[in-house]
Parts: C-alpha cells; structure tokens; sequence
C-alpha cells in the first residue's frame, strides 16, 4: 500500500532557500534593467529636433496651402449661395406681386360674372359702348392669361433656384468640413513643433536663436546689396524688372522684408509664402489666386535660366512653396513660423518651376 501513496512536497530550506531567493531577485532586477533599457528614450540632440520641427514646418506649409485652397473655395460657395438666396428673395416678391393682382382680377370677376353678357347688352343704354368696353375687356381677359402663364413660370424658376440653393449649402458644408480637417492638420504639425522646442535646455534654445539671428542679419546684408536703388544709380549687376507691374511686386516684396510668417495671412503685417506673393501683386493691380499649386497655372512658365524680377518661383515636387524672383539668384519669400520674410537664394530649397505674371 505504501507505494501507492503520493509523495510528500519537501519545502526549501537552509541554503537551498537562500540560494533560490538570490536568483529570483537577480533575474527579476536583470529583467527590469532590461525592460528600463529597452523603454528609455535617449535625448534628442538640439540638431535632431531642429531638423523634426523643420520636418514639421513642411508638413504644415503643405496642409496650410490645402487649408488655403478649402477656404477659396468654401468663400466662393458662400458667396454664390448669398447670391441665390438674394435672388429667391426678390423673385419672390415679384411672384407675390403678381399673385395679388390676379386676386385682385379674380375678386372682380367673381363680382360681375353672375349678370349674362347679353342680358348686359340688352339693359344697356348705349349698346355701342357696351360692345367697346366687352373688346376691351377681351383683351384684358388675354394679357391676364398670360400674366397667369408668368407667374406658373415664376413659381418654376423660384423652386429651381431653391433647389440650386440647397445644392450649394451642401457644398459650403462640405467646403467647411475640408477647412476644419486642414485647420486641425496644420495647428497639431505646429503644436508639435513647440512641444518639440520646448523640450530643449534654455542655453541650447538660445543658441538655436542665436544661428536664427544670423541667418538673418545675412539676409538683411543680402537684401542691402540688391535692393533696387533709383534708376539713376542702379545696383551692380541688378537685373531690371520687365514692366512697371512686377516691378512693384518686387517693391512690396522688400517693404515686407522682416514681417512674420503666420499661416493663412495675407498681409498686410503678416504673411505665408502664397499669400505674400498674392499681396505683392495685388499691390500691383494682378489678381493672383490663393493657393502655390494654383498660382503656378496663373501666368505663363518660364525656364530657370530665363528668370526675371517678379517672376514667382515654385519649390518642392508638391509646388508647396512659393517665393518672388528679385534677381541675382535670389528670392524674398515668407520661410515658416521660426523665421520672418526674408531674402534667400533659389538654391535654398528643391527648385519645381517659375511663372510669369505680368
């Protein structure tokens, strides 16, 4: 019977005890250093996150100029539903004009329509002017009818443009709908951006304000060389701009020199890269469109060797990115939220084409 019974569990004890509890606590301290190398997340370097936020800038200068395109549009589409709207309101007022005085016809009718016509003829006593107001009433008869077939015609057209009008208030929510989904893209890129920022030392963020300054203290020093000066002491080697319109594009454009970059603006103290362009030519009496992808089919295109002042120049393979030709290889164009409008080379960034305006 003995060697039925189950066997008995020995418990740890003595050395044997102490020695399991020692491993346990070394694999479990082994295993949390593991876990706490494998989940801790090295800081970034100050060149790392600049290189992030300039990353991020892109992005949202992308989203900005989709943002831009939605909002040209949803202005349009709330434009022409005010226009409808107006006209419903004045074709109604017409129609209801024209339905009084039908009423008004017909509340006559009503009271002279139960005396026959020729017991009429026979009570009167003068036949012949009897017979001229009945040929007079004909033709009043007539014009009535077709005032009738103008107001069945009218209440048509009002329920058409109706009909237009909810057709165009589904396209402003629609058009609405794409500015929020962009508005929102392009605040998280630049929230991101600050979250990134501030994650720097206060010293490495002055240094990165410092190299800021710089790069624009060069700029101001590019802009002081080419400048346009009067025509009677032109600047060295500057290139002329080809007609009075581009010319003063190219005037606002340096006036704006220093101005911030905000997206979504278009001047006059503040600026993105398609609205500086768009204000600089609209000093100048060019209507340009709102967006860089639209602005690029608003002229006539033009080789990079064959660039003039006032020509727009377009960067990257999106044409996310717009600036003003001033001549000498450079541009004035408005950079992202770090950096003002500021004078650069066209070598700056990835070169997608030009076009000629004026």
């Amino acid at each position: 019977m003995a060697q039925h019974r189950k066997p008995k569990h020995r418990s740890l004890s003595g050395h044997t005890a102490r020695t399991a509890a020692t491993l346990a606590l070394a694999s479990a301290a082994t295993v949390t250093a593991v876990e706490g190398t494998g989940h801790a997340e090295p800081r970034p370097t100050t060149g790392e996150v600049k290189a992030k936020v300039d990353k991020l800038y892109r992005e949202a200068e992308i989203a900005t100029e989709k943002y831009n395109g939605a909002k040209e549009k949803a202005d349009r589409a709330e434009s022409a539903l005010r226009d409808l709207r107006d006209e419903a309101a004045r074709r109604t007022e017409r129609l209801n004009s024209a339905r009084r005085s039908l009423g008004s016809l017909a509340t006559a009718q009503y009271r002279s329509g139960g005396v026959d016509p020729s017991v009429q003829l026979a009570l009167s006593a003068d036949p012949d002017a009897f017979l001229d107001r009945a040929s007079r009433a004909d033709r009043v008869g007539q014009r009535h009818a077709a005032e009738i077939a103008g107001v069945r015609r009218q209440v048509r057209e009002l329920d058409q443009l109706h009909t237009e009008a909810d057709d165009r208030l589904q396209d402003l929510k629609s058009r609405q709908a794409d500015l929020r989904k962009h508005k929102k893209t392009v605040t998280g890129k630049l929230g991101e951006a600050r979250r990134l920022l501030a994650r720097l030392t206060a010293e490495e963020r002055a240094r990165l304000a410092a190299a800021e300054r710089g790069n624009e203290r060069q700029d101001r020093a590019r802009a002081s060389r080419a400048a346009p000066r009067p025509a009677a002491a032109p600047a060295p080697g500057a290139t002329k701009a080809p007609n009075a319109r581009a010319a003063q594009a190219v005037s606002y454009a340096y006036k704006a020199l220093g101005s911030p970059y905000v997206w979504g603006a278009t001047g006059p103290n503040a600026f993105d890269c398609s609205g500086l362009t768009q204000a600089a030519y609209r000093s100048a009496g060019v209507s340009l469109p709102r967006t860089t992808y639209a602005q690029i089919d608003a002229g006539r295109r033009v080789p990079r060797s064959q660039l003039q002042p006032g020509d727009l120049v377009f960067f990257y393979s999106g044409i996310s990115h717009v600036g003003l030709y001033v001549g000498d290889g450079q541009m004035i164009h408005a950079p992202n939220p770090s950096a003002p409008v500021r004078l650069a080379p066209l070598d700056e960034m990835p070169f997608a084409g030009a076009t000629r305006v004026a």
